[in-house]
């Protein structure tokens, strides 16, 4: 690595350093007036605000770094500017792609590395900081957060639910395999799928099945339409961590619920459209790199640093904006997962790529 390479890498991560510091402690502060109230109305222990919000840190890290390296690209190349090393730069010989490239190849390094924060730190951060909320600040019972293959005990029922689809408030494939007070089987009911509606879980026909409890024999076997489960969870057991919008769930996770959903005939657009969601999010790191460069390279002396400073945060609140609408009209199946999840990525690239090639050398 060349001498000029390590002097732009070092301005590079000292400003982008401190524009995660800064966004970060923004977002910290404004979800900590968000949830004090909570906290305060049951008298929590003073640890479960510092457990909380540790939690939530790498989910936070990883939602503001593409506008982190936006800052830290313009006030980089936008410091160069200012002081005309970029013009003392280029009279040495170096051309604007060579000066760009370390900080291009910094951008890429960091979108795979929030890629691997998504991925191992900030989903199960999101799930244990909806425990510590949930459970041990309000005191309500632990959410069911697994979707496939779910195991729990009901009073003296036992229940094995395939698939649960939080967010239509469906159960697919139930078993309920029901014990007397001594612990031996007098019955069993299966059903396809139970929905919630008007506070009951309905399923649409159940066979019901009895056995004797001293012989175990099969008793009767009845199919009963209109079914009601004996089930005394409520469908916000089931919805409480989907309320977060699949956060608590991370790339393979979701591409595995996705292909169990398709494989039994449910609709996964939702799964789908958040699965390409984690990879579309941490390659905006580079995207909005690119996106700063022309930007950061304007010689107008009368753009100074907190103009730059808007105008980059007005960039990035643009491509967020984009960015969830496009995700919520994939929700609705109107796009396919891929391009709701890409399109924010690619028209920011595309634009982006524009103003570069533009710049003059």
């Amino acid at each position: 690595m060349t001498i000029i390479n390590r002097y732009i890498l070092s301005r590079f991560i000292r400003h982008t350093a401190l524009a995660l510091a800064a966004f970060v402690s923004i977002y910290i502060l404004i979800e900590f007036f968000d949830k004090v109230d909570d906290f305060l109305e049951h008298n929590a222990a003073a640890e479960l605000y510092l457990y909380y919000f540790a939690s939530k840190t790498p989910l936070i890290v990883s939602q503001v770094l593409p506008l982190t390296v936006l800052m830290g690209v313009f006030l980089t190349l936008g410091g160069f500017t200012r002081s005309n090393e970029l013009t003392a730069m280029r009279s040495g010989g170096i051309g604007l792609y060579s000066i760009v490239a370390p900080l291009l190849i910094a951008a890429t390094i960091l979108a795979g590395g929030n890629f691997v924060l998504n991925e191992y730190l900030a989903a199960p951060g999101i799930n244990n900081a909806n425990y510590i909320l949930r459970t041990r600040v309000k005191g309500k019972a632990q959410p069911l957060t697994r979707r496939d293959n779910l195991w729990f005990r009901d009073d003296n029922d036992l229940y094995h639910i395939d698939l649960v689809v939080p967010e239509k408030k469906l159960l697919h494939k139930i078993s309920v395999y029901r014990f007397n007070d001594t612990m031996q089987l007098q019955g069993r009911i299966d059903a396809s799928n139970a929905t919630w509606h008007n506070g009951i879980w309905q399923a649409d026909t159940a066979t019901v099945r009895r056995f004797s409890t001293t012989s175990g024999s099969l008793i009767s076997e009845k199919v009963i339409p209109a079914f009601t489960l004996p089930l005394h969870k409520k469908a916000q057991d089931f919805t409480a961590a989907a309320n977060a919008g699949n956060q608590e769930l991370n790339f393979t996770q979701l591409r595995h619920l996705s292909r169990r959903l398709q494989k039994e005939g449910l609709d996964a657009t939702r799964y789908l459209v958040d699965m390409h969601s984690r990879l579309a999010a941490p390659f905006a790191c580079l995207v909005m790199a690119i996106v700063a460069i022309p930007f950061a390279l304007q010689k107008n002396r009368n753009i100074n640093l907190a103009l730059g400073i808007s105008i980059s945060i007005g960039i990035g609140m643009a491509f967020f904006i984009i960015q969830s609408t496009l995700t919520a009209i994939g929700y609705s199946g109107i796009l396919p997962p891929w391009m709701a999840a890409w399109s924010a990525d690619l028209l920011f690239l595309m634009l982006g790529m524009f103003f570069v090639l533009s710049t003059r050398e």
